[in-house]
């Protein structure tokens, strides 16, 4: 069943958003920005957007987001939405060792779902 915009609920439900401070690398082909995680759930990460930045939603990129001196977890994912200051990105493939350092990193966030209000 399609289901428009206006048809849609006026709340949702996500994942629930961790908000953390670290760094993340968005690479796609020769195209590289270093930018700073705002938050980051079991579905997806939100990051600053980088400046110089034209790719639209939709688009593929590899992130590799460095938590700490020790968490390196690389994965794949693409441009969900898009705002002025932030990119909210979508998990598109999760390599399976880097599944339960995610989930770890994410603890009772992994789980939980928020509600929200659309505009």
């Amino acid at each position: 069943m399609d289901v428009t915009n206006e048809e849609r609920p006026r709340s949702g439900a996500r994942s629930a958003r961790m908000p953390m401070q670290s760094t993340v690398l968005l690479s796609r082909g020769a195209d590289a920005w270093t930018t700073d995680i705002e938050d980051i759930s079991a579905s997806g990460v939100l990051v600053q957007r980088p400046e110089g930045w034209l790719h639209p939603i939709g688009a593929l990129f590899a992130l590799d987001m460095m938590i700490g001196e020790n968490l390196n977890i690389h994965l794949e994912a693409t441009v969900a939405r898009m705002t002025a200051e932030h990119i909210g990105f979508v998990y598109t493939r999760i390599p399976p060792d880097k599944e339960i350092p995610l989930w770890n990193l994410l603890g009772g966030y992994a789980d939980r779902l928020e509600y929200f209000e659309r505009n």
